[in-house]
């Protein structure tokens, strides 16, 4: 588990013991049946959350310095979709097709929605929890817009040291009856406990670790596997971690395994540069997920990276359902 993905584990994860609600004034304010949701005080005061807000703060201004855009407080600056966007955008190298400025709200969700949507079609595939709204964002719900950049920062490995054991509480106040009540609740403890979970040691772990001397009997048998498929193309496999890191083969492989045409439309069938090499790799999980596979142990960056424990996870979770195909 890189340093990232640890750091990710801790990040926003720990409990606090509760914290009584101080309620501000103005923050109760409200309509009759209304609800409102606002980080309590004393989280915010917390050292570590500053701490993560800061180092967040500081790495979208990093990513966007050419851009001449500079974010001060992430629920005023981010809610409307413009800098998540340019966000975006920079660390995906991709352009959105949305409108440069919008001033209503409408136009401003619509923007969101595409923002996010894009962000989705990154973060699904590789089994990311998803705990943010068009809504959540737009209403300047500072807890989602944290999980919304704590997956980015993760998903596109930002060169940022995280904060360790950070906790938030939300306090939830409502107003019935012309009375206000309220209750605390803990937040940000199960995102990235979720999107981490797949990275916990596993028999791969245990065989580099402990039994290097059974890593060339379990290749040759993934080995054995793949050129059973890959041979009806006449293609053959030698060198699993070098072989298989522009996805390339694990495409074609899928649509052998899965007995379908793979449109190459759909891929880069001479990949020239990681990001290619990234979509094509990401592209087999998605069509690993459509056949109901389990959500592979390792990201696309690793098998690019030529990872060979990745690499392994992939193919032996294809091995697991496909073995006795004839």
């Amino acid at each position: 588990m890189s340093d990232l993905q640890e750091e990710g584990r801790h990040a926003i994860n720990s409990p606090m013991s509760p914290a009584s609600a101080d309620i501000y004034p103005e923050d109760t304010l409200l309509e009759e049946n209304e609800e409102r949701t606002m980080i309590d005080p004393t989280s915010k005061d917390d050292p570590k959350f500053k701490e993560l807000v800061k180092v967040l703060i500081d790495w979208i201004n990093d990513v966007l310095v050419e851009e001449r855009i500079i974010v001060k407080q992430l629920e005023e600056d981010l809610y409307d979709g413009q800098v998540l966007q340019k966000l975006l955008e920079k660390l995906a190298g991709c352009k959105l097709n949305v409108a440069e400025v919008t001033q209503s709200e409408v136009g401003q969700k619509q923007k969101l929605q595409t923002v996010l949507e894009a962000v989705h079609g990154l973060l699904r595939p590789h089994g990311w929890v998803l705990q943010w709204t068009v809504d959540s964002i737009h209403g300047k719900n500072l807890v989602a817009i944290l999980h919304l950049l704590v997956s980015l920062a993760m998903h596109f490995r930002a060169p940022i040291r995280l904060p360790e054991h950070v906790s938030v509480q939300v306090v939830v106040v409502r107003k019935r009856e012309g009375l206000h009540s309220s209750h605390v609740t803990e937040e940000l403890t199960t995102t990235t406990e979720m999107m981490m979970g797949r990275f916990e040691r596993d028999a791969f772990d245990t065989l580099f670790d402990h039994a290097p001397d059974k890593l060339s009997v379990v290749k040759k048998s993934l080995i054995t596997f793949v050129n059973k498929h890959l041979n009806k193309l006449n293609l053959e496999v030698t060198e699993l971690e070098t072989q298989f890191a522009d996805g390339v083969y694990l495409v074609l492989l899928m649509g052998l395994l899965e007995d379908y045409f793979v449109p190459l439309h759909n891929f880069y069938l001479t990949p020239d540069s990681f990001d290619q090499k990234v979509h094509n790799v990401a592209f087999a999980f998605e069509l690993m997920l459509d056949g109901g596979l389990r959500t592979p142990k390792a990201h696309p960056e690793d098998v690019v990276n030529l990872d060979l424990k990745s690499t392994l996870r992939v193919l032996y979770n294809l091995f697991t359902k496909y073995k006795d195909l004839e």
